[in-house]
């Protein structure tokens, strides 16, 4: 009787094993699917919160964080000066550090590279002519309503300074 039974159990082991795939591809994938960054959108510097030790603030900065396809993002910047002029970069990058050239004022840095060590930070490293002009560390709130932006540099002197920034989505 046992013996009997061995090749039942093993045809119906062997129709599981091959059905298994099947039913997996038509449930879904195993993992769900990455849900949006929280970066993503435009986010508006908070005027009301500039440090202390930056000098006259802009009349608004305005950073907008796209996904472009391909692994790749596309950050804009614009700084509008108090007179109303307006200053616009952008660079596209894959977020891995490696170097993408900057789009637009390249007054303050021509390339960038950005990394995303967590889901809610990005680590973005700024050059001129090949030498690093500051560091930028950006991180979003628990609850996603705010961006803060960590500037780290070295002023005239050679002292290292670090801001921060903070931003919220416009209203």
């Amino acid at each position: 009787m046992r013996t009997a039974a061995l090749p039942s159990i093993l045809r119906c082991s062997a129709t599981a094993l091959f059905l298994l795939p099947l039913g997996a591809a038509v449930a879904g994938p195993e993992s769900p699917p990455a849900s949006r960054s929280p970066f993503l959108g435009t986010w508006e510097l908070d005027l009301s919160r500039m440090p202390s030790n930056y000098g006259p603030p802009p009349r608004r900065v305005l950073y907008t964080f796209e996904d472009v396809g391909a692994g790749q993002w596309r950050t804009t910047v614009d700084i509008t000066a108090p007179d109303g002029s307006v200053r616009h970069m952008a660079v596209r990058y894959a977020r891995d550090g490696s170097a993408s050239a900057g789009e637009g004022d390249n007054s303050e840095a021509d390339s960038a590279a950005i990394n995303q060590p967590a889901s809610n930070v990005l680590v973005m490293s700024l050059a001129k002519n090949k030498m690093l002009g500051s560091v930028r560390v950006y991180a979003i709130s628990s609850g996603g309503k705010e961006m803060t932006e960590s500037a780290a540099a070295a002023d005239a002197g050679g002292a290292p300074f670090v801001r921060n920034f903070h931003f919220r989505r416009p209203r």
